[in-house]
């Protein structure tokens, strides 16, 4: 029931739904204006011993504070939980604190806690952390868009690297976190073997950061599956180090690494790990990063050659009609297995665009998003 303008009104009813369909083990109500008062009523329902509810979504709910006291007793009461999104809710540090202590004392087996945009700063790191040392049930964890600092990083960590914890997927985009972060975060991908998936995007890394980060990618030990890293101030620098780790590491299958200036030369030297039998890239997105048509010869022959490579993002690059051309005689080849190319805001002459639809319509398994 995601964005249907429901309000409090709403929810004495879903309350006696919850309390009589023992079979209702989802409930997704986020992008509804239900505030503090309809969600304590909500959580009467998930009290009910007759509710078995697995998954919570409660995003963008205009929840406060005050919703706190009753998701606790909820939790308290249901060790069926699983999952429980509060994203873009104005909590706070003392709630997330109060919430984290609840869940540590709650028999519940949580695998999922998404807090993003709740206003949470370092100061209730700490208890985040103690969650993660005491749930190893817990596997997916985000934190984006909270302002945690290289401080509050490091105290994640702590829990992060216990023995017990099972983390798969930590996304932590938007937490002004800077390179002081990457020690301890290239600490974690080169020896917490669970980990698979971590967003960065919009973090100050730098390339000293980077490089950092693909030290760890290179340890025997990583098992990392996805990397995001868009947006972190990345240049031309990094990308030997880069490039290194794609041509090492054989479980890295997405790379999101748009929206840094890493122009030609620096994706000319990234095409050379991709080109390495150790390298098994699926998904590389490289929108917005300062390339011409002077580096798609050498996008064009990893694309020609690499077939694990399927997804392939060039946008916003002034690519123009003569780097088109040349990702176009790539994907006429029959070793090339790229099924989704996507182009957005990029120019190019009706020729060209002309040659696009053809090819769409001769490799029909190729979609050309633009």
């Amino acid at each position: 029931l995601q964005n249907c303008n429901l309000t409090s009104a709403s929810c004495e009813t879903l309350r006696s739904v919850l309390s009589a369909q023992p079979s209702l083990t989802e409930l997704h109500v986020g992008d509804n204006r239900l505030g503090t008062a309809g969600v304590k009523v909500l959580c009467q329902g998930i009290m009910n011993p007759s509710c078995k509810l697995q998954k919570l979504q409660l995003e963008y709910c205009e929840l406060t504070a005050d919703i706190v006291e009753a998701l606790n007793a909820a939790l308290q009461s249901k060790p069926t939980l699983k999952e429980l999104s509060l994203s873009n809710n104005t909590l706070g540090d003392t709630a997330v604190k109060q919430l984290c202590q609840g869940l540590v004392e709650a028999s519940c087996n949580l695998e999922l806690l998404h807090l993003e945009n709740c206003g949470i700063t370092s100061d209730s790191c700490m208890e985040i952390s103690a969650v993660l040392r005491n749930k190893s049930s817990l596997m997916d964890l985000s934190v984006g868009d909270n302002k945690i600092g290289d401080s509050g990083l490091a105290l994640l960590c702590q829990g992060l690297m216990h023995p017990s914890c099972k983390i798969q997927k930590l996304w932590l985009w938007d937490c002004d976190l800077t390179s002081a972060s990457c020690k301890d975060i290239s600490r974690l991908i080169s020896t917490k073997e669970t980990l698979t998936e971590i967003s960065l995007i919009d973090n100050n890394l730098r390339d000293s950061g980077m490089e950092m980060l693909c030290q760890a990618l290179k340890d025997p030990k990583s098992k990392l599956q996805e990397l995001w890293v868009r947006e972190c101030g990345l240049t031309t620098a990094c990308c030997k180090a880069v490039s290194s780790a794609l041509s090492t590491n054989k479980h890295l299958k997405v790379l999101h690494i748009g929206e840094n200036k890493l122009g030609d030369a620096g994706v000319e030297l990234l095409c050379e790990g991709l080109m390495h039998p150790n390298c098994n890239i699926q998904s590389l997105w490289l929108g917005n990063c300062d390339l011409t048509a002077s580096c798609c010869v050498s996008l064009a022959t990893a694309m020609a050659t690499k077939q694990c490579l399927t997804e392939l993002d060039l946008s916003y690059n002034p690519l123009d009609d003569e780097g088109i051309r040349k990702i176009c005689e790539a994907l006429r080849k029959p070793s090339c297995n790229v099924q989704q190319l996507i182009l957005y805001d990029i120019l190019w002459s009706s020729e060209v665009d002309d040659e696009l639809r053809a090819l769409e319509e001769s490799k029909p398994e190729v979609k050309i998003v633009s």
